[in-house]
């Protein structure tokens, strides 16, 4: 087996054509930053030989999952999906499996948790910005700000920076566990960190997708947290 960290990825699954489907971004990510990207599928259990999990984007999480009744405005729900990423989440929490979140991803982890989501940020945040973009998916359109005495504070000169926004949904009661590490100008949580594990970040943005140096350091910072772990698992 390769000696670089092992990351699982969890692809999306359609019900109307039974596939699933995976970005090249996210795999192109972690292989840049240095690590093994392997695909993972709903009827299998969360492998031993992983040193890291990553929770990709996607559609819309089933509000009854979270306590809630689906308003108008939710999306298409993938119930396969969801049942899925909630147990390797726990599970991955349970571990201490270092793990990243992205959009949708960090969405599953608050929600593991016991925190809660908006359904649309239009109608229950009264967002003012544009959170769904019309431009590419690398480049960036808003900004956020990170907070202090948080990863991204330590991996980042500035404590704002731009990025792109594909989403609707966001986090609105954090988790146990989990802080904010970064907000949007109208006060939307946009990255999230567990005080209690060594790394479990979750971002709402694409970083895969931006391909810049910031970005890079978010996947190299994952990495690193991966290979730590693989090393802790061989002195057992």
């Amino acid at each position: 087996m390769s000696k670089k960290p092992v990351i699982g990825i969890s692809p999306n699954y359609s019900y109307h054509t039974k596939e699933y489907s995976l970005h090249e971004d996210y795999v192109l990510a972690i292989e840049k930053a240095g690590g093994t990207p392997v695909a993972l599928f709903p009827h299998q259990e969360l492998p031993d030989f992983l040193d890291g999990l990553l929770l990709t984007g996607g559609g819309d999480i089933d509000p009854l999952l979270f306590g809630e009744e689906p308003l108008h405005q939710s999306g298409e729900i993938n119930p396969l999906r969801d049942a899925y990423e909630m147990r390797i989440c726990q599970e991955a929490l349970e571990k201490d499996l270092p793990m990243l979140g992205i959009c949708r991803g960090m969405q599953v982890m608050n929600i593991v948790t016991g925190g809660k989501i908006y359904q649309d940020i239009g109608v229950q945040a009264g967002t003012t910005l544009k959170h769904i973009q019309q431009a590419p998916r690398s480049y960036g359109t808003h900004s956020i700000f990170v907070e202090d005495n948080t990863l991204l504070t330590n991996l980042w000169e500035n404590k704002r920076t731009i990025v792109n926004t594909l989403h609707h949904q966001s986090c609105s009661i954090l988790g146990e566990g989990f802080k904010a590490s970064a907000r949007s100008a109208d006060g939307l949580i946009e990255a999230i960190e567990h005080e209690n594990c060594s790394f479990a970040v979750g971002v709402q943005w694409h970083p895969e997708a931006m391909k810049t140096e910031e970005m890079g350091l978010l996947f190299t910072a994952f990495l690193k947290a991966a290979a730590e772990h693989r090393q802790k698992q061989e002195e057992k």
